[in-house]
């Protein structure tokens, strides 16, 4: 086997690789979002887990969160949490509310 055979072989392996791994991260990055706003002061973890953004652990820190300090007064009180940014809170924000505290949605 000459060198350029080696070569291509090579890089149609590696190509091959590529396309695996960016069509698997693909599938787990396409969330389908909540018909529904999920109200933030009253949602299960797996219910926060719905929202684009919130992944399993991030939606535990946010109930955690909620059952230590109390209902969330607006959506930025998400900032105090680990790992949620402002850019993270802008995608999320479309498929949150928040009830005024001590209402439950209906």
């Amino acid at each position: 086997m000459n060198k350029m055979t080696r070569i291509g072989r090579a890089l149609y392996g590696v190509s091959i690789l590529l396309i695996l791994f960016s069509a698997s991260g693909s599938r787990a990055d396409s969330k389908h979002p909540p018909a529904h706003s999920i109200e933030l002061n009253t949602a299960t973890v797996e219910q926060l887990q719905q929202v684009p953004g919130i992944g399993p652990g991030t939606a535990k820190a946010i109930v955690n969160f909620r059952e230590k300090s109390g209902p969330f007064q607006k959506i930025e009180d998400l900032l105090a949490i680990k790992g949620i940014s402002k850019s993270r809170i802008e995608k999320m924000r479309p498929y949150l509310t928040l009830s005024p505290a001590g209402q439950k949605s209906p």
